[in-house]
């Protein structure tokens, strides 16, 4: 048995999506690609942006604040704060664009995500859930090619288990 390909749902009656992958890798070392910014610099970016943690707390309460950054040097600043996290299992926070500074975006989507960890043979499969407020935001974070990025990144990841095993 192989491990999970990219996958990517989406379901507007829900204003949701739903993108899971395998990878092999122990859970745990998967975990730490999720949550130690060091580690997060190096894949959650579609290529060939490159991510810049600015800030991160990864505890309850905590946040990650974060640019995607162009070869060019634009920087694109989201937000992720954590409302609970269970070590290795997965974690919940609201995610959205951001200012440098940290303030949220008036004008661009906020969902919740909720991040499942989980082992299968071969290594580790992550779900993860994602609920807009409405189906013209999930319109909205599709439109701006949210499936492609997602892909790209989670290849990333891919490459960077690949290096660290």
């Amino acid at each position: 048995m192989s491990l999970q390909p990219f996958k990517f749902q989406t379901d507007p009656d829900q204003a949701s999506m739903t993108v899971s992958r395998g990878f092999a890798a122990p859970r745990a070392l998967v975990w730490d690609c999720y949550s130690k910014p060091e580690l997060l610099d190096r894949w959650y970016a579609p290529s060939p942006l490159t991510a810049k943690t600015k800030t991160m707390e990864f505890r309850p309460g905590g946040h990650w604040h974060f640019a995607m950054v162009t070869p060019e040097g634009q920087e694109y600043w989201s937000r992720l704060d954590y409302l609970a996290i269970a070590p290795i299992d997965g974690y919940t926070g609201f995610d959205g664009f951001s200012d440098p500074e940290g303030n949220m975006l008036d004008d661009m989507p906020i969902s919740r995500q909720d991040l499942r960890f989980r082992d299968v043979e071969g290594g580790t499969l992550v779900v993860c859930q994602v609920q807009y407020d409405s189906a013209e935001d999930l319109q909205k974070v599709i439109d701006m090619g949210v499936e492609a990025g997602v892909a790209s990144t989670m290849q990333r990841l891919a490459e960077l288990l690949e290096e660290l095993a």
